[in-house]
């Protein structure tokens, strides 16, 4: 089992379960799944571009990513119906808690002036952020990285709400911005 989800099962629905006050146990909020997505803008001008970046993402997620095509053309951004726009990666199960563990505890202390996340939240109780840098991802080696793409982590839950979700993935031990930091032990 993955150390993260052995703290999730030991500690973290326990707290979850007295804070919010749930009567059964399944009512816990828990993390379902990650997407990882990355756009291409240079697919136009790089036609090795889009391989760079599923290697990249391959590598970063441990999983082989799937290629997103346009669904309808746009001429002002020379944009073809069915031309190739970005991967992405759905992370389940073992390799989600894995991902979540080396994000949490290596990616995001190696971040320049990273101060914490912000609440990133849709209002049904998932979390988006942002990197501006893939380089960050200690997987990488950055002697064949060519360009610099950003990203966006999803962090699908089942939580009701923002705050149950923000609570969830801060106990799990994502770092946010004015909030005290549980470090995963």
């Amino acid at each position: 089992m993955s150390r993260l989800k052995e703290r999730y099962k030991n500690q973290v629905k326990t707290e979850l379960q007295k804070k919010f006050g749930y009567k059964n146990v399944m009512q816990v909020p828990r993390v379902l799944k990650i997407v990882i997505n990355m756009g291409i803008a240079e697919i136009a001008k790089d036609k090795n571009a889009l391989q760079d970046t599923l290697e990249e993402l391959a590598l970063i997620a441990g999983q082989r990513p799937v290629t997103t095509r346009a669904k309808k053309s746009i001429s002002n951004f020379k944009l073809r119906q069915g031309m190739p726009i970005g991967a992405k990666v759905t992370l389940r199960g073992r390799r989600m808690y894995d991902f979540m563990d080396r994000f949490f505890n290596i990616t995001c202390p190696i971040i320049r002036d990273f101060r914490g996340f912000e609440k990133g939240t849709d209002g049904s109780g998932n979390c988006t952020i942002g990197l501006d840098d893939q380089t960050v991802f200690s997987e990488l080696d950055l002697d064949k990285v060519k360009l610099t793409k950003g990203m966006n982590i999803t962090f699908v839950t089942n939580a009701e709400s923002d705050d149950e979700c923000i609570e969830l993935l801060r106990q799990l031990g994502m770092p946010y911005k004015n909030m005290e930091i549980v470090l995963a032990s």
